[in-house]
């Protein structure tokens, strides 16, 4: 995986954001894309009840578990690689969910800017 790949938007190494279960699309826990992810599963979010609903109103529902993709469901608090388009697609409706920055992937920055960002910081 080129370096660049393992940065994030505060430009210093990326920070897993969530093993239990593994998120990413690598399912790694790391936000890491590559060209074939074409959800950008770059953002690293702790997801509220708001965005959980809203996400499932949008036809993705990641509150039910799907044990046959080893998928325990999310529930707020949960920590979750999002695709860039629809943490953004939320921002626009107000459901916003939190963002870390250590593990949210640099080309985040790419659709939007590191102060949008810092505006739904999760303080963990």
């Amino acid at each position: 995986m080129p370096e660049s790949n393992k940065l994030n938007v505060l430009g210093t190494a990326l920070e897993a954001c969530c093993t239990n279960p593994p998120t990413g699309y690598f399912r790694d826990g790391f936000c890491t894309t590559i060209q074939e992810d074409s959800g950008t599963h770059i953002l690293c979010a702790i997801v509220t009840e708001d965005f959980l609903n809203f996400t499932k109103g949008r036809g993705n529902n990641l509150s039910t578990p799907l044990p046959h993709w080893n998928f325990p469901g999310l529930k707020p608090g949960s920590k979750w690689c999002l695709c860039i388009s629809r943490w953004l697609e939320a921002e626009r409706a107000g459901k916003t969910p939190f963002v870390v920055l250590e593990a949210t992937h640099q080309k985040a920055l790419e659709y939007t800017t590191l102060k949008m960002l810092q505006k739904y910081e999760a303080l963990v």
